[in-house]
């Protein structure tokens, strides 16, 4: 077997400077692409800059928008990164925001001429366990019968979208929507109440950052956050310490589908105050990036969700005002986990020739 002339070694010890450097250069390499895709398209340099970056902190609507798309970023986010410190990868953020959707759009659907301030609360809980119901699927089947939870996530997205388009398509159905696919419009009462009237912002904002607050406490002040970090950094030595992994792998996902289908629920009950088709823009799939980039930290993914939020405005105001594809906004979020998970591999590890094989060359 031919032997590769350099070696790959852990760096010894990694101070708090060093842990910001990779986000940092994931950033830097998002921004330059962004002036390289955009140009592409016949936008100046300068106003690619404008339109990604400063446009959407330009006003106090646009830094709602920003606000309204960083809320659903950060909760499941929170969730995920969990999870991913134990070593379990819940890829199917995104199947299990649309049950939350659906969950929790039952009881505005089922009593739409309800006034009751209890709706709001019972359709969080209905949506977490919905989230929760869909992620313990991927539990149970990884604990029973060692199924892989990325790919059995991952096709339960595929899903739970299915399951999706044939209830707005039928039993959940306006009857009065003049046959499109989307339910009733909810009652008021179903509706979360707006952030100091700034724009489209309401108030998942601030529930994000409180479930921020109880993650970090979680991860760095409770027992059982203890063993999930153990767990997947020493499993051996978990298990040394009678940590169960089932266990583990049941509250990871389960953390992970209820913060999902919280989420779900904010966006029905918030922007689009029914069931629709498109219940979410990729919110899944791009938490999954801003867990990563906040180095699975509850206090660095509040910033990388406040990054990607403002990717998203930014996006969507340069495909209105300059036509560039939305393809450019995917394309960015993708830039932004390779150039990370490239970063972290040379920011966390150091390349050293082999010393035999130099020897050999100098003989």
């Amino acid at each position: 077997m031919m032997r590769l002339p350099w070696v790959i070694e852990p760096r010894i010890g990694r101070t708090g400077a060093r842990s910001l450097l990779a986000p940092l250069i994931a950033v830097v390499t998002t921004i330059i692409a962004a002036i390289i895709l955009m140009s592409s398209q016949s936008v100046a340099p300068l106003a690619a800059l404008w339109q990604l970056y400063i446009a959407p902190l330009s006003s106090l609507y646009n830094l709602s928008e920003v606000l309204l798309k960083m809320a659903p970023l950060l909760i499941i986010a929170q969730g995920l990164a969990i999870g991913f410190r134990a070593k379990v990868w819940n890829i199917g953020a995104e199947g299990q925001l649309i049950l939350g959707a659906i969950g929790g759009s039952l009881f505005p659907l089922w009593f739409n001429d309800s006034v009751n301030p209890m709706m709001l609360p019972a359709m969080a809980l209905f949506g977490m366990l919905f989230g929760m119901g869909w992620a313990a699927l991927a539990a149970f089947l990884r604990t029973r019968f060692n199924a892989n939870e990325i790919l059995v996530t991952l096709m339960l997205n595929s899903i739970g979208l299915q399951l999706l388009y044939y209830l707005i398509s039928g039993p959940l159905r306006d009857p009065y929507g003049f046959n499109f696919p989307q339910s009733a419009l909810f009652p008021q009462v179903a509706m979360l109440p707006s952030l100091f009237g700034l724009g489209r912002a309401n108030i998942s904002i601030i529930v994000a950052l409180l479930l921020t607050a109880a993650a970090w406490l979680f991860v760095e002040r409770s027992l059982t956050g203890y063993k999930l970090q153990v767990g997947g950094v020493a499993p051996d030595a978990a298990r040394y310490a009678g940590f169960r992994e089932k266990r583990a792998v049941w509250v990871s996902l389960c953390i992970g589908g209820a913060a999902a289908g919280l989420a779900g629920v904010f966006e029905v009950a918030g922007p689009l105050g029914q069931l629709q088709r498109v219940v979410s823009p990729g919110y899944g799939f791009a938490a999954i990036i801003v867990a990563f980039l906040g180095g699975l930290n509850a206090i660095g993914i509040l910033f990388a969700a406040f990054f990607m939020a403002v990717i998203y405005v930014g996006g969507d105001m340069a495909q209105a005002s300059a036509g560039v594809p939305y393809a450019v906004n995917t394309s960015l979020q993708g830039v932004l986990l390779i150039s990370y998970i490239a970063a972290r591999l040379f920011v966390d590890h150091r390349v050293r020739w082999r010393r035999d094989l130099s020897q050999q060359g100098a003989n």
